[in-house]
């Protein structure tokens, strides 16, 4: 794992797939997506081929106790769009490749070395909450500049944010932090099916090192 700006990025270490044909497709029109970062780096998202593969993590459970455990709403907060993972893959290809956005994994650090979205970085919920010392760092790394007491956004980063899923509501939580402190609703997206859904698609995950 590296540190960016204050961020934890994810490097590229890929979990390994059985060979098979590529009969698991996103879409009937899409077989995978392949992105290049403005670093250079290239993220390929796919699914699983094996068509046999069952998950066999803590996602395969049914019953947490809520709370903590809660189911969330569909939407996190008045004005923020909400995500499939189809929105997901083109939020990555028009705004994570192109720099203009970032791809938030708001789980705590022990979670997201378990496996995360490939591009996202770790900025745990509790971080962005206004009682971390070290909030207004986090905001000026996501292009936020402060004016005094206040903050301007105008050039900050879009965001798209998840955590574990339906029943996670470290992803809500953070978006509720940056709305409190003026980050603009069109500029936040929330994806609420999270690691749960998109490993139950089989969707390709990264391994920070």
């Amino acid at each position: 794992m590296k540190r960016l700006f204050g961020l934890y990025v994810a490097c590229a270490v890929f979990l390994p797939a059985a060979v098979f044909a590529q009969d698991v497709r996103i879409t009937p029109e899409l077989s995978s997506k392949t992105i290049t970062l403005t670093t250079g780096e290239t993220l390929v998202i796919e699914r699983i081929q094996d068509t046999a593969h069952r998950l066999d993590s803590e996602f395969t459970k049914t019953s947490r106790a809520c709370p903590p455990f809660c189911i969330s709403p569909i939407s996190a907060a008045p004005g923020i769009e909400t995500f499939g993972e189809i929105e997901v893959l083109s939020f990555m290809e028009n705004s994570l490749a192109t720099g203009r956005g970032l791809l938030l994994d708001s789980r705590m650090p022990e979670w997201f070395a378990k496996g995360t979205i490939p591009g996202a970085v770790n900025v745990p919920f509790a971080t962005l909450d206004e009682t971390n010392p070290y909030r207004d760092e986090i905001l000026k790394a996501l292009g936020a500049r402060q004016t005094g007491d206040s903050w301007d956004f105008t050039t900050a980063k879009e965001l798209l944010l998840f955590c574990n899923g339906p029943w996670c509501d470290q992803s809500p939580r953070a978006i509720k932090s940056l709305r409190s402190v003026g980050y603009p609703a069109d500029k936040l997206k929330f994806y609420r099916g999270g690691m749960q859904l998109w490993m139950l698609l089989g969707l390709t995950v990264r391994q920070p090192t």
